[in-house]
């Protein structure tokens, strides 16, 4: 008698424990007899059903199917396969994840079918939101790439004077190894193009380059540009998003500027170029960064440094490699390369037909530029659109390039000592028919003008290569 209470009670005591366990369980679980009749529900299956244990119990699997109550059963699947099987249900705008799995005798027939089931909306959701991020970061990715990649194949880079050559040959060196390159300058002498060279010859070159002028970005925005942040790390961060570091990731990262680049930032900057590693804003743990770091400024960054306005060992960490790029003033052979180059690319690119002509040439090969190739290349877009004649002659040049009389009567005589008659009738005749193509519309009115034919006009204006 003592040993059947004991049984019992234990007996008693293990089903009290398995439905604490059962009922406990955050995974929804149900259970059914081999011919689908439901015998045991627990609170999370009814929560996630919508549905009262009563009202389940005792009805069948096959028939809950046929009323709409589930539009996969994986208890159903499962007696029919007689194998584990899992479905993705949709219960009421859910997404449920359901496993059957089979419960067979000794003698192997089949007797019961436990279904577990688990919410996964909410993962679901946030894979999506992930998924959704990645590829606006893929297709802003690729969309920078695009447009780096129509940069580079329209950017040539002309180099003649041999200051300039050394310059690019560096570059080209610097971009073997993966230092950080320090490029110093004045405002638009093309620091970066050099960027780009050493970017194009690097063993990343087939990763993005992204350039950021931290001169640009406004102080408060600098660091979460750069390195991203966290959703909700401060008031309208809603999502998460990467900065151009992680954009970078494979690539290059050229930070034209940097002298602009406050001092909270040249801190993170400084622990990137030492650790390679970044962290978001709002985030508590550091991830690796595969990039190189090119940086440029116009600044002296020593007397910066002297004023404690730039970091000395951020400073020593940039200037790994230096490169100097000589201003347009130094390097006049590549003054009229370049000017061809850009009347005959705004030409293009407007379906215009410009061309310089001698005085015009003269002229802006005396100018300084003081603001480098960014000022020619603005010069020769402004004489392509505003020219009225195929040939930009000297009065379309801007007055503070344009010599005055006095000048260019004592730079540009008619003639040279020990030349021939034929040669000094040559060279009025190229300045008369150069001077007149700038004021006139067309070859046409050229030839009216001078009282000879149009065709006359054109065969001395290519013979002269006035055009």
């Amino acid at each position: 008698m003592s040993l059947e209470m004991t049984t019992d009670r234990t007996i008693e005591e293990l089903n009290r424990e398995l439905n604490a366990i059962i009922n406990s369980s955050s995974d929804g679980l149900f259970v059914c007899r081999a011919d689908g009749t439901v015998i045991r529900i627990n609170p999370a299956s009814e929560r996630m059903h919508h549905v009262r244990a009563e009202e389940m119990l005792g009805k069948n699997i096959f028939t809950l199917v046929e009323e709409g109550f589930v539009d996969r059963s994986a208890a159903l699947e499962a007696i029919r396969s007689r194998k584990q099987v899992s479905v993705l249900q949709n219960h009421r705008g859910r997404k449920l994840m359901s496993t059957g799995t089979p419960v067979f005798d000794e003698a192997g027939a089949l007797v019961l079918v436990v279904v577990t089931v688990r919410d996964v909306t909410e993962i679901d959701q946030l894979q999506r939101s992930i998924e959704e991020e990645e590829a606006r970061s893929s297709q802003f990715r690729e969309q920078m790439l695009a447009a780096q990649q129509f940069e580079l194949e329209e950017r040539q880079i002309i180099a003649r004077s041999p200051v300039m050559v050394q310059v690019l040959k560096q570059a080209v060196r610097a971009g073997g190894a993966d230092s950080t390159v320090l490029i110093l300058g004045e405002s638009g002498v093309g620091k970066g193009v050099v960027a780009d060279l050493i970017h194009s010859h690097s063993k990343r070159a087939q990763g993005p380059m992204i350039r950021i002028n931290c001169g640009a970005i406004p102080e408060t925005l600098i660091e979460s540009e750069l390195f991203g942040y966290e959703k909700g790390a401060f008031t309208g961060a809603q999502t998460a998003k990467p900065g151009y570091f992680e954009l970078a990731d494979g690539g290059t990262l050229f930070l034209d500027e940097i002298a602009e680049l406050p001092l909270g930032s040249q801190v993170k900057l400084l622990r990137f170029l030492e650790d390679g590693r970044i962290t978001r804003l709002g985030a508590t743990t550091a991830s690796a960064i595969n990039v190189r770091v090119l940086a440029a400024t116009h600044r002296d960054l020593e007397k910066m440094v002297a004023s404690e306005r730039f970091r000395l060992d951020l400073y020593y960490r940039l200037n790994v490699i230096p490169l100097t790029v000589p201003p347009l003033r130094e390097r006049h052979d590549c003054l009229l390369p370049l000017l061809r180059h850009y009347i005959g690319y705004f030409g293009r690119r407007g379906d215009l037909t410009r061309r310089l002509g001698r005085a015009a040439v003269d002229s802006l090969l005396a100018y300084d530029y003081p603001g480098n190739v960014r000022e020619l290349m603005n010069l020769c877009e402004r004489l392509v659109v505003m020219s009225e004649t195929e040939v930009i002659g000297e009065t379309d040049l801007p007055r503070m390039i344009r010599p005055t009389q006095s000048t260019a009567a004592a730079n540009d005589p008619l003639w040279q000592n020990g030349q021939t008659l034929a040669e000094i009738l040559a060279s009025v005749e190229r300045r008369v028919l150069t001077e007149m193509s700038a004021c006139c519309a067309n070859q046409t009115e050229v030839a009216a003008r001078l009282g000879i034919n149009q065709s006359t006009v054109a065969r001395k204006l290519k013979k002269h290569h006035s055009h």
